[in-house]
């Protein structure tokens, strides 16, 4: 039966989210970040975040626009960093190189020993949205200036996209982007395949899950499912989350971009506010994300898959109320639930 994945779409506008704390985090490898958010009026402050991430060894992290309170406190860190150009941004820098070139300078060049990653120009951008204009032409001009400064092999130029650029995603075979986004998205694929640069999926199966709850079993989204729930031709899933990642390679395959890598920049389960939310749900989602990811696919087996969960801590200045109820964390360094980044994860 087809039945269309949601994704969270414009509902992160411009958070960012924060990092870990007193539970025993021990991080296999360094393959799943933490979104680090600041809209909250009672969070830690960015030294006190840094320190947590560090003690816990989370050695990635995901912010949403270049703070400079919390990218001075990465400093000698050693935590790779995901900075984002925010969406008001991208008509100045998109129209105007010196501004790429000012970005650059003010936000990069100016923390040297801090290990930016990827940049995300953007945030879940697409038609009819005015950036959208000016998206491929900021990613271009901030990649000609990180380019020029020498850091082109160590600094990736992306955007983060929300789900609902495919079209079509069941079965994972069939996956498309929707017609009316093409003649946008794939000038993209190329730029980001002509530059070694990833494919960003901001992809949430809660909101997948939480609209179609007739046809989707909870057991299938928080990868609980004894059995294969989906075959697709030589493929089985047993998990929403591959079904749903590989809808995304199979679209990529037919734009022309099989090449690429697709990082889940942002994905998580909430804990109140909407259907199914609940600490243990939220618990038993991440925890198998976790051990899950190291994986692969079923079309990328064996590969592990890059991933940013979202969030750290709850956000108290974010709307809607499920909004607010995305973290691991309280704003007072109490887990919302216990979970753990282990080597036998």
């Amino acid at each position: 039966m087809a039945v269309a994945l949601y994704s969270r779409g414009s509902m992160i506008d411009a958070m960012l989210l924060l990092g870990l704390l007193l539970a025993t985090f021990h991080v296999a490898g360094a393959n799943t970040g933490v979104c680090y958010g600041l809209l909250g009026d009672n969070l830690p402050p960015p030294h006190e975040v840094i320190d947590l991430y560090k003690r816990n060894n989370i050695q990635r992290m995901r912010i949403y626009a270049p703070a400079p309170e919390v990218v001075q406190a990465l400093r000698g860190s050693d935590i790779e960093l995901m900075v984002g150009v925010a969406n008001e941004d991208l008509h100045s820098i998109g129209t105007d190189m010196a501004n790429a070139y000012s970005w650059v300078q003010a936000n990069i060049r100016s923390y040297g020993n801090v290990k930016f990653r990827y940049i995300a120009v953007g945030n879940e951008i697409n038609p009819p949205a005015w950036e959208a204009d000016y998206l491929l032409g900021a990613m271009k001009n901030i990649h000609q200036a990180i380019e020029e400064a020498g850091l082109g092999n160590q600094i990736k130029v992306s955007t983060p996209f929300s789900f609902m650029v495919l079209g079509e995603s069941y079965p994972p075979s069939k996956g498309s982007f929707r017609p009316e986004f093409r003649s946008f998205i794939n000038p993209i694929i190329r730029f980001l395949a002509e530059n070694g640069a990833p494919f960003l999926f901001n992809m949430y199966p809660y909101f997948s899950y939480s609209g179609n709850t007739q046809y989707i079993s909870l057991e299938y989204v928080l990868f609980t499912s004894p059995e294969v729930t989906v075959q697709d031709g030589q493929f089985g899933y047993q998990n929403i989350f591959d079904a749903m990642l590989d809808a995304g390679y199979s679209a990529l395959e037919k734009a022309g971009g099989a090449s690429l890598e697709i990082v889940v920049s942002e994905t998580g389960w909430p804990t109140a506010g909407g259907t199914a939310t609940t600490i243990e749900n939220a618990r038993t989602y991440n925890t198998n994300l976790l051990r899950h990811v190291k994986k692969g696919t079923p079309k990328r087996p064996g590969k592990p898959i890059e991933t940013y969960i979202f969030a750290m801590f709850n956000e108290n200045n974010k709307n809607p109320e499920l909004e607010k109820h995305w973290g691991l964390f309280y704003p007072n360094k109490q887990s919302v639930y216990q979970i753990e980044f282990s080597p036998t994860n």
